[in-house]
């Protein structure tokens, strides 16, 4: 039988890479987890590393398991999360995944306003793009995340929460500056800062890139936002943000698309798992808010 701290051990091992990291990360001593691993192996009659290169790398076999721990080890913090606020909501904890953007700019005040109608529970921002949400969400890894509503599958219920217009982001002495609007033609041509895979605007510029047959001129990527703000603001490339993003900034400004975009955002949860008292509050708090720009 698989104990559950043999599988924490073996995903820490797996996340990191390296058992000495995983045996810090865990507060545990190194030769117990090295012990750990050798008896998933023994007993599961499999090897679960390859260790080359002074690094852990999971065998085929090893990332079918860390599949399943995440998803046994994601169950069990949600469980916990939901005996945590059974009684009352003076203890626990909400959790929800939230892309860096609108945890930047959009949920601050939103989350200090809950905090301070429920000060007993705690809050817990995971930061993640949106792809990596949904695929948590489906997995029962995550209780609640913000999605895109068009991509909603079957399985989670949304809450709609936002509608926000991507826009290209340049500095002063861009010309598009003066402009009304920017062809999606002419900003692909252009030096580019993005985001990574995962994020929407990744994903939303490389699918109109492919449409209009034009290979985009990625010349940074980074998910730090101040790093990709620093990057237009010294002009050595243009980025697409929210307009949120750029508000307040009186550095950098927001050019709308010539087809403006617009992105619909929704606090989802999973269908097939009951919400904990503390959830609920959460969801709830967010139903009484006024929907963002539409």
């Amino acid at each position: 039988m698989l104990e559950t701290k043999w599988l924490r051990q073996f995903a820490a091992v797996a996340r990191e890479g390296s058992i000495t990291r995983a045996a810090e990360q865990l507060r545990l001593a190194q030769p117990a987890v090295t012990m750990t691993i050798k008896k998933l192996e023994q007993q599961l009659g499999i090897v679960l590393f390859d260790r080359r290169q002074g690094r852990m790398h999971l065998t085929a076999e090893g990332e079918r398991l860390y599949q399943h721990a995440e998803r046994i080890l994601g169950a069990l913090r949600l469980a916990e999360q939901d005996m945590a606020a059974l009684h009352d909501l003076n203890s626990g904890e909400v959790c929800i995944g939230i892309p860096s953007m609108l945890g930047s700019f959009y949920f601050p005040p939103l989350l200090m306003a809950f905090k301070h109608r429920y000060p007993g529970l705690s809050v817990r921002v995971e930061d993640a793009g949106t792809q990596d949400l949904l695929g948590r969400l489906c997995q029962g890894k995550l209780g609640l995340g913000i999605v895109l509503t068009p991509s909603l599958p079957a399985g989670l219920t949304g809450l709609p929460l936002l509608r926000e217009e991507m826009v290209a982001v340049v500095p002063a002495e861009h010309p598009a500056r003066h402009q009304p609007s920017m062809a999606i033609e002419d900003f692909l041509r252009q030096e580019l800062a993005l985001f990574r895979h995962g994020f929407f605007h990744r994903e939303y510029i490389e699918e109109v890139a492919r449409r209009a047959g034009i290979s985009p001129r990625i010349g940074f990527e980074s998910n730090l936002i101040p790093l990709l703000k620093a990057v237009v603001r010294q002009g050595f490339a243009i980025t697409t943000f929210l307009r949120m993003a750029v508000k307040d900034d009186p550095e950098l400004f927001a050019v709308s698309f010539r087809e403006p975009y617009f992105l619909d955002l929704c606090l989802a949860w999973p269908d097939d798992r009951r919400l904990s008292r503390a959830e609920q509050a959460f969801i709830d708090f967010i139903r009484e808010q006024p929907r963002g720009p539409c």
